[in-house]
């Protein structure tokens, strides 16, 4: 609950002036207060919880602000940052898309974007609020700004969720109920009452079980199976962060002890070792080290550093005193309060000093605590309600049933972080006409800009809902809608997600039943998922596999592109029915049966057993395997010219390969042209990972810059529209191309062609 807090004895005397600690006022003869293990330790006695007003008392123990002033700083500016990051800020019109067809996934249903105009100030009033918490200035108003706008944005779409963001939602709600403005705040300058106050304990608690039981929450959701065996985020091995542990262990140790073993350890672990004194140097190493780690694998925007924020408030609350007493005196005038003197206020519950008199006329001083008022009573309530509500509802599945699909509920407020990786195979939506019987089909994601609709049960509910609305206008009459998506989730065989036999617009769901027309994970294949890898290790890198499962009486429908030459079907599990459409003819197949079927043509793979099947494809792409010959062909010559070694005059068609890098290339040849790109991206590759500290700083810089100068541009943009009016088109466009002028061609060109290399996003 508490780390031992050295303003923790503070107290009142009954003449209501300020004491410090009971050593202190105490006569020299007098013995100090031996502390029990306990209090050592926890920093409480065990008669603190043996009572309601022990426990109130506890929880509104005067502390030191300093800790929280100082997060609470930090908090408002990587909030004030993030607004312009992952908050969209700077493309909030390619966002929202005022007045565009567009399906959109809210919480509620009756949630709507605001006209683009008023979403930019929506976000105006958001960053006011997150500027006025870094500052301190109009603590409560601020406060309430951020988390009204925030969570609006939030809950206004369910495709951005992910755990961080929920993170600042409930770092804001918290914040807006604790006193964060006792230090180093504008309001301390503006109000000399509350200037260097204490605060109550219980707002240190809040936000210390927070950060616990997100590390905590999220490393027990790591004692998945597919976590412990390696399987969730096995890909992560491969990245250049983990080279140096790739020397000592093979990729597949490095996957399995350091990325799943380490993850799983740490978070279970780092809440504890971040409360204890004799651990928490070891702790702010490891969960630094981890964090920095983070901001380089992931596009997770400014959770690395809001986590590396909350660390600090793990250390005595006195931490910023100590550490700013040791700049230069010339110094401190601009930074934080290094007095230890703090003020009381009554936000607090203070111990009073009665003087008694003993059988030996000695005076003996006795502490109690003074009455405790409604505001206590109700920081105490909260506190302990708020911990609770925050362990239960990651576990929140049989309430929130609708939502379970194989995301274990609510993924967003969970804590499940990193847990399921996914690779899609096959998406296909069906429409019928109700009236005429017409069946057509629709491009995946059609009318929206997500994707994260094909994971989720309730948004493909609403995306179903939304294509029923806007397709009569195409002449489509009382719509049906069916898909048929096929995921593999940690690396087990590609399987639909969903019943492709069910229209989804008549479909009911509701977040508090099972959802019928969901279809089950097959668990019982998961030990395939073994065999696969030596399966997969005895074909040659041009060759390809994808690994089926299928569920009885469902068939898949394959095209197998002209490219996919040598392409087959081989039986593992089940009994299958492969149907030739253009020839008309059905082949049966038993498990270890194979069969080659035709490029260029349509099959149907019907599942005939009782039980699941499951098959693999294996395929060639002839068209690659060429083009990568050819390539070879090329750079081979290209060296011989290099070298002169080759006498041979090149032809007309092949003369841009000797050409230099500055020479203007004009590519007859498409394979030639392919080439020179190609070598194009790998050296400009080369170049941006062997680029200096200085480079890369420059480049984030300049990115970040144009970023920022178009979200603050595109806003006053729209405030100008909603304080006078809209100009005419023409200026309005001017406006507009000049607030989209970005960094030089040569930059955003490369980033374009290095999008494999950005950071995965949160699952």
């Amino acid at each position: 609950m508490e780390a031992r807090d050295p303003t923790a004895d503070a107290y009142l005397s009954s003449g209501g002036e300020e004491q410090t600690t009971q050593k202190d006022v105490a006569p020299k003869k007098d013995k100090p207060q031996i502390k029990s293990k306990m209090e050592q330790i926890f920093g409480f006695k065990k008669e603190d919880l043996t009572s309601w007003y022990s426990l109130v008392s506890l929880l509104n123990r005067p502390t030191d602000s300093a800790s929280l002033g100082i997060f609470r700083c930090l908090f408002g500016l990587l909030m004030a940052i993030d607004i312009t990051q992952e908050r969209g800020l700077s493309h909030l019109d390619y966002k929202y898309l005022d007045g565009a067809p567009v399906c959109r996934f809210p919480l509620f249903s009756f949630l709507q974007p605001l006209p683009l105009d008023w979403m930019y100030l929506v976000y105006v009033v958001m960053f006011l609020g997150a500027l006025g918490i870094m500052l301190g200035c109009f603590y409560r108003l601020s406060c309430l700004m951020f988390i009204s706008t925030y969570w609006y944005i939030f809950f206004l779409d369910k495709t951005a969720w992910n755990n961080h963001s929920y993170l600042y939602g409930l770092i804001g709600f918290q914040l807006t109920l604790m006193d964060g403005n006792r230090y180093w705040s504008i309001d301390g300058l503006r109000r000399p009452s509350i200037r260097n106050a204490h605060v109550p304990l219980w707002n240190y608690t809040v936000l210390r079980a927070q950060i616990f039981i997100v590390y905590f929450i999220a490393g027990i959701k790591k004692l998945d199976a597919d976590w412990v065996e390696g399987y969730s985020m096995s890909y992560l091995a491969h990245h250049w962060l983990f080279d140096p542990f790739k020397v000592i262990l093979p990729v597949e140790l490095v996957s399995l002890l350091v990325v799943h073993g380490g993850g799983l350890v740490l978070d279970l672990t780092a809440g504890y070792l971040l409360f204890f004194d004799a651990t928490r140097p070891y702790a702010f190493f490891f969960v630094s080290y981890f964090h920095c780690m983070n901001s380089q694998l992931f596009s997770i925007g400014m959770f690395p550093y809001t986590m590396l924020a909350t660390s600090p408030l793990f250390c005595y609350p006195d931490w910023p005193r100590r550490f700013f007493v040791r700049f230069p005196a010339v110094l401190r005038v601009a930074l934080p309060l290094t007095s230890p003197d703090a003020q009381p206020s009554t936000s607090c519950v203070y111990n009073e000093i009665q003087a008694t008199g003993t059988e030996c006329q000695e005076t003996l001083k006795v502490s109690r605590s003074s009455k405790l008022r409604l505001r206590h009573k109700l920081g105490a309530i909260f506190a302990i309600l708020y911990i609770i509500e925050q362990f239960l509802l990651p576990y929140s599945h049989f309430i929130t049933q609708g939502y379970n699909n194989w995301t274990n509920g609510l993924y967003g407020y969970s804590w499940d972080m990193m847990v399921h990786s996914r690779s899609h195979q096959h998406v296909k939506i069906t429409y019928k006409d109700g009236k005429t019987g017409e069946i057509g089909y629709l491009n995946p994601g059609v009318f929206t800009q997500s994707r994260r609709w094909k994971d989720h049960g309730d948004m493909l509910k609403q995306y179903a809902t939304c294509l029923g609305q806007f397709l009569p206008r195409y002449n489509i009459s009382e719509p049906e809608i069916y898909f048929d998506i096929w995921v593999s989730i940690n690396e087990r065989f590609q399987q639909r997600l969903f019943d492709p036999r069910v229209d989804i617009v008549k479909a009911d769901w509701s977040p508090f039943r099972p959802n019928a027309w969901l279809m089950p994970l097959l668990v019982d294949l998961s030990p395939w998922r073994t065999k696969f890898q030596e399966i997969e290790g005895t074909l040659d890198n041009q060759t390809e596999i994808v690994f089926i499962a299928d569920f009885p009486g469902l068939y898949l429908e394959n095209f197998v592109s002209e490219d996919l030459g040598n392409t087959s079907i081989h039986v593992l599990q089940g009994k299958l029915n492969v149907e030739i459409v253009e020839e008309k003819k059905n082949y049966t197949l038993q498990p270890g049966e194979q069969m080659q079927v035709p490029a260029g043509a349509y099959h149907k793979v019907y599942t005939v057993s009782e039980d699941p099947s499951s098959y693999m494809y294996i395929y060639v792409n002839t068209t690659d395997v060429a083009l990568q010959e050819n390539f070879t062909k090329l750079f081979e010559l290209q060296e011989r010219v290099r070298n002169g070694t080759e006498t041979e005059p090149l032809p007309p068609e092949l003369q841009p390969l000797i050409a230099t890098d500055d020479d203007a290339v004009n590519a007859t040849d498409p394979v030639v042209q392919l080439f020179l790109k190609r070598q194009r991206r790998m050296k400009e590759v080369k170049k941006r990972r062997e680029a200096g500290m200085l480079e890369r700083l420059e480049r984030f810089a300049v990115k970040k810059y144009y970023s920022v100068r178009r979200g603050f541009l595109m806003t006053l943009i729209a405030l100008r529209n909603l304080a006078v009016g809209p100009p005419p088109l023409e200026q309005l466009t001017r406006e507009v191309a000049f607030a989209n002028v970005k960094e030089p061609p040569a930059e955003a060109n490369q980033d374009e062609r290095l999008k494999d290399e950005v950071g995965h996003g949160e699952l």
